[in-house]
């Protein structure tokens, strides 16, 4: 009976060793080595859950205002552990709400520039020629604008038909920032296509009569989805303080919903007197944006080819 077992687990482990590890499989042994990163990924989950469960379990709402509570310091009298603000509301809950509305902004934003990056790259780097330099040229004519310009542009001009709905103008703002945020995503897989397009695989799909939208679809973008990850994981973070300046000059999330960014610019204005409006706010952005970065730092190290 033993010998039979013995048998069965090498067989097993032949037949993985046979198998081999998939890049995937390799870059995710690799992450989880990275202690910086699994910390984040732990710290930014953990955030995410408090944010989701402190929402519906917190006896404050974020949008309920309080004349008898103003600038209370952060007390556990009447659980207001992170204080009020300047119109009595909870800090602690429109932390949490703000906390919620710039990671979705971050996340939305960067999958919006994802999707057209992607793709606008892969077709360029794919057709090559007349295509490709007209598609590129008019990346680069949108790079030389200004990327604050654009995006202010864009939600100056909607601005009258967002007035009073907050949640059609956290749309725009997905929409705006992806929009302009997709450039460079555009030029790394351009520059990853181009040197695929040569590879033995490719050449094989073209002979056996693939199309070029099937080439592209089913070749070039999975295997340009190494360096997409790890910089989608650097953009969040970048898209997460641009609406934290449209924030700060008027353009951001409409009350009542609020940001990270809107907490942070009502509280540089009474920091003297009420210095928790920004500190607490201040600090969970910092933190956020520290677990993104060294989680971008992580994959990137997991993914790079150079390092194994």
């Amino acid at each position: 009976m033993i010998p039979a077992i013995n048998d069965a687990r090498e067989a097993t482990t032949a037949a993985a060793a046979a198998r081999g590890r998939s890049l995937w499989d390799d870059a995710r042994r690799r992450l989880l080595r990275n202690r910086a990163a699994v910390v984040s990924m732990a710290v930014l989950a953990a955030f995410i859950v408090i944010a989701v469960v402190g929402l519906l379990l917190w006896p404050h709402d974020y949008k309920a205002i309080d004349r008898s509570a103003v600038g209370v310091p952060p007390t556990m009298e009447n659980l207001h552990i992170f204080g009020t603000d300047a119109q009595g509301r909870d800090l602690l809950a429109r932390t949490l709400i703000g906390f919620l509305v710039s990671l979705s902004v971050g996340v939305v934003a960067t999958m919006v520039s994802l999707a057209i990056g992607v793709a606008w790259g892969a077709t360029a780097g794919f057709a090559g020629g007349r295509v490709d330099q007209f598609m590129m040229r008019t990346v680069d004519v949108i790079y030389s604008l200004p990327y604050v310009f654009l995006v202010i542009l864009l939600l100056a001009v909607t601005q009258d038909v967002t007035t009073g709905k907050p949640f059609l103008k956290l749309l725009l703002i997905f929409a705006a920032i992806g929009g302009v945020e997709w450039l460079t995503m555009s030029r790394i897989v351009r520059g990853q296509t181009l040197t695929l397009r040569r590879q033995e695989f490719v050449e094989a799909a073209v002979a056996g009569g693939a199309t070029n939208a099937q080439i592209v679809r089913r070749h070039i973008v999975p295997n340009v989805l190494g360096p997409v990850v790890v910089y989608m994981t650097l953009t969040i973070p970048v898209v997460i303080l641009a609406e934290s300046f449209l924030s700060f000059i008027g353009l951001g999330v409409q009350e009542p919903l609020t940001s990270l960014g809107s907490l942070i610019k009502a509280g540089s204005e009474d920091m003297e007197t009420k210095p928790w409006t920004l500190l607490f706010p201040a600090g969970v952005m910092m933190a956020t944006l520290l677990c993104f970065n060294f989680i971008g730092d992580g994959l990137r190290d997991a993914i790079d080819p150079k390092d194994r």
